[in-house]
């Protein structure tokens, strides 16, 4: 069966539709019926269901709850109950590291208002509480396609079609996507989102700002022995194992009952081709101060996910005809803070507020110039705007100087002035990565089984499916471009940059073969930020699939 000849999608109109169930969409979605009970809001959900696919350390500074569900405290369904009490930061050598002190740190540094949690299980009890207002969630969904009236605005979108085969060709299970079509639709889809991106190149959205700039997160999550337990503590480090010219940087908190979460993150504006995210992670926890928290743990989950970095230059446009960017779709990541939910929640707010408004006064489809023209000078704005010049100032310095530079220029933010202006972000991560002929390939231990571990049983711990019979959702615009660059000028960095094992160059009698095993991706998008010819593009499998992620 053609395109041609597939039947029509069937449609449903709402008032908001509202693509990605996380902490930017659901929060739009609650306020939006708290201002209006009498709107129709749908939000569409790619994973298998709200939490499935939301990855974060996650410190949470709850300022913006606050302001969205004021008595949480109060239920007992909240899942945040452990409260920082001991903030830590350390810069690591090989063999040992020096705590810095706190005295040294700008108080926008300082966590003990915060709560340490899963961000997964604040989505599912933020979906539960939308719900119950009569917002309408779909998960299992992935949004496909971004659908447009004739006059150019965005009037919706469309679920992708299930029951696909590998060639192309409809199967015997087949059916076909709907439209869900709304008089504004915000896109909340997080880093790196699919239609986010088409959306930002469609409208030129990003003509006047920096370069975006990412990371990628890994995380695991780990019972420990009661005895090594410190509920409440909040460890950052930098340095070891990265070297100073990488930037980087890990978290490790105790919370709840005797677990730990246990991060690294890594700027992909890294040169070295032959660096290995996952396994410089796994080095990280064999560190003298690190490993014994997890000897005689268990490890209990698994999962990876790109990160925006870029922070307030490289914010974009945030509106368009038809809608706006809510969220890490927007990129309003505090990257020393190592935060994003308050802001996501707080840009969901504002736009829901917007969209009320704009709806209240008989408007549809057009520019919410309100939320794009308020954000600078709201909380999100005041949150990104001194800290703003920490991530370029570490790029173009190193660690130990541009860290240093970072923390001053953000103490001086605090008494309302800056030495170093406005830093400029230098260009795509994509471009950072270096010949392979002027590195050495590194060298990495072997896992234990213990303490370390190799991919593939990670990723069996994200609990990662999908139907094994469905096009590939790793699209390669060029395999030639990607065997002559990607593989013969930079050793094929995909093998180590993906934390996953998705791609693998498997050396032939007739040559080198790209292998994509798209069963395992996690839907980090790395690949979509860190390819050198920006040649992959992660674009949505059938919903549901990828990462069930229970606790992350």
């Amino acid at each position: 069966m053609s395109t041609e000849e597939l039947p029509p999608r069937e449609s449903m109109e709402f008032d908001v539709v509202i693509v990605g169930a996380g902490p930017s969409g659901l929060s739009a979605a609650i306020r939006l019926k708290q201002l209006n009970a009498d709107l129709s809001i749908v939000v569409v959900e790619k994973g298998s269901e709200v939490g499935a696919h939301i990855l974060s350390g996650a410190v949470i500074d709850p300022v913006n709850l606050d302001k969205l569900i004021p008595d949480w405290r109060e239920d007992a369904d909240c899942p945040l109950k452990t409260q920082v009490k001991d903030d830590q930061f350390y810069f690591m050598t090989k063999t040992g590291g020096f705590k810095l002190p706190n005295f040294l740190m700008p108080p926008l540094m300082n966590n003990h208002h915060c709560y340490i949690t899963s961000l997964g299980m604040v989505c599912r009890w933020l979906g539960a509480k939308a719900e119950a207002l009569g917002v309408e969630i779909y998960p299992g969904f992935a949004a496909a396609e971004t659908l447009y009236g004739d006059n150019g605005a965005v009037r919706g979108i469309a679920t992708g079609d299930m029951g696909v085969g590998r060639d192309g060709k409809p199967k015997d299970s087949f059916t076909r996507g709907m439209e869900l079509l709304g008089k504004y639709t915000l896109f909340a889809e997080g880093a790196r989102g699919s239609l986010t991106k088409q959306i930002i190149a469609k409208f030129a959205l990003d003509k006047d700002c920096e370069p975006s700039k990412f990371g990628i997160g890994i995380k695991e999550v780990w019972q420990i022995d009661p005895a090594k337990h410190k509920k409440g503590t909040v460890k950052h480090s930098f340095g070891w194992p990265l070297d100073n010219d990488i930037g980087g940087g890990t978290f490790l908190y105790h919370y709840d009952d005797n677990l730990v979460a246990v991060g690294f993150v890594l700027h992909l504006n890294y040169e070295n081709p032959y660096l290995y995210p996952f396994e410089e992670f796994q080095r990280f926890k064999t560190h003298p101060l690190i490993r014994d928290t997890f000897e005689g743990g268990k490890r209990l989950a698994y999962g990876s996910r790109a990160i925006t970095e870029g922070g307030y230059q490289s914010v974009p446009k945030l509106v368009f005809p038809g809608g706006a960017l809510v969220g890490c779709a927007a990129g309003f990541v505090n990257v020393p803070r190592i935060k994003g939910v308050h802001n996501a929640m707080a840009s969901g707010m504002q736009a829901a507020e917007h969209v009320s408004a704009a709806l209240a006064a008989g408007r549809a489809n057009d520019e919410l110039m309100e939320y794009e023209t308020g954000w600078r000078s709201s909380s999100i704005g005041k949150d990104l705007y001194p800290v703003r010049n920490a991530k370029p100032l570490w790029s173009k310095f190193g660690t130990l100087l541009g860290n240093a530079l970072g923390g001053f220029d953000m103490w001086c933010n605090t008494f309302g002035f800056s030495l170093f202006g406005t830093q400029k972000h230098e260009k795509p991560d994509r471009k950072a990565l270096k010949p392979a002929k002027q590195y050495q390939p590194i060298v990495y231990p072997k896992p234990d089984g213990k303490i370390t571990f190799d991919r593939l049983s990670s990723v069996f711990l994200s609990n990662t499916n999908h139907e094994e019979d469905q096009p590939i959702h790793l699209k390669v615009a060029d395999m030639a471009l990607q065997k002559s660059s990607e593989h013969d000028v930079f050793a094929g960095p995909s093998n180590r940059y993906c934390p996953a094992g998705v791609y693998e160059w498997v050396e032939e009698s007739s040559g080198a073969r790209f292998q994509i095993n798209a069963q395992n991706c996690v839907h980090c998008k790395t690949c979509d930020v860190k390819d050198p010819n920006g040649n992959i593009t992660w674009v949505p499998p059938e919903g549901g699939g990828g990462p069930n992620y229970e606790a992350m």
